[in-house]
């Protein structure tokens, strides 16, 4: 993957990402886009990561800052699971495990290879509150260690008006699971 986004790919993305701030207020009150943008032009490797967040259907928009560190957090706002990053199994191992019918890749070295990191279990919960998303779908959210040792994997969906977490094998993978990520900058 190239480490730099041309010109163009610049101004698309940040055109697309200030549009997607317009319309969407209440995911980031008290943030002003101008101070968004500078950070952005600030940091291309991070730029580069939105550019393959949208790409891959996530829809990423700015969502909270943490004022003791000065950065923006970014999450797939898309209505249902990134369509670009479904159909994968949790990580390398659940992937390397499978002896027949393997995905093309896995969601944990997916994440890696756009620059992000995906959702933690809280931080889906968390950020659902902004944009209710994956009501059809499901999306692969980190999962501690002790469950990974056992060969399990958690995922988040929302259905009955509420979040729920599952568990499945790190394996297993369907084509409504992918998996949301987070970039901070």
């Amino acid at each position: 993957m190239k480490k730099e986004l041309t010109k163009q790919n610049k101004l698309e993305i940040l055109k697309t990402l200030k549009e997607r701030f317009e319309q969407n207020k209440n995911r980031h009150r008290n943030i002003d886009w101008i101070n968004v943008q500078a950070k952005l032009e600030d940091n291309p490797l991070k730029l580069r990561a939105l550019h393959s967040m949208e790409r891959t259907g996530g829809e990423p928009d700015v969502v909270d800052f943490n004022k003791s560190t000065n950065e923006y957090i970014f999450i797939d706002c898309s209505k249902e699971s990134p369509a670009g990053r479904r159909s994968l199994c949790y990580d390398r191992e659940g992937l390397d495990s499978r002896k027949a019918h393997k995905p093309a890749a896995n969601a944990i070295d997916t994440a890696g290879e756009i620059g992000i990191t995906i959702l933690t279990e809280e931080q889906y919960k968390k950020y659902h509150r902004l944009t209710n998303f994956d009501s059809k779908t499901s999306s692969w959210v980190l999962t501690p260690k002790n469950i990974r040792d056992l060969g399990g994997a958690l995922f988040c969906d929302f259905r009955f008006g509420r979040v729920f977490t599952y568990h499945n094998g790190a394996e297993s993978y369907y084509a409504a699971r992918g998996f949301r990520g987070i970039l901070i900058v």
